[in-house]
């Protein structure tokens, strides 16, 4: 069953070895991830100058469950633009916490930004950062 739902900055900091990816790694075969969140860590892992083949390889090698972006997701994470600009989050950002409301689940993140939006999602910082609930 399900624990919680990862924003590719907790992603990344697992694979890039950053803070808190002990808590990450804990968890990671309980996690769900949007797709939109995987594309965006594969993203970053290439902008980084890792192969695609490499950073294809790598995501895929993860244990969490994959969930696709449908119809219901795709709305809340559109119509949460306004309410989370202030905090700079991003499309992938708010499919993150569009799922973690759908699963009624937490959304864990690097983002300190997340702590601050208010979209009835619990919100866990990853490396000690303080949570939101």
């Amino acid at each position: 069953m399900a624990e919680v739902v990862l924003d590719a900055s907790a992603i990344l900091a697992l694979l890039l070895g950053e803070p808190g990816s002990e808590q990450v790694e804990a968890i990671l075969r309980d996690a769900l991830v949007s797709v939109v969140n995987e594309a965006e860590v594969i993203g970053r892992l290439i902008s980084g100058s890792q192969p695609p083949p490499q950073a294809l390889d790598l995501v895929g090698s993860l244990p969490y469950k994959l969930i696709e972006l449908d119809k219901e997701l795709s709305r809340q994470a559109g119509a949460w633009w306004g309410v989370t600009k202030p905090y700079g989050l991003s499309l992938a950002d708010r499919c993150c916490l569009a799922l973690a409301k759908r699963e009624g689940l937490p959304a864990m993140t690097a983002d300190t930004a997340w702590a601050e939006v208010d979209v009835g999602v619990e919100v866990k910082l990853i490396s000690g950062r303080r949570s939101r609930g």
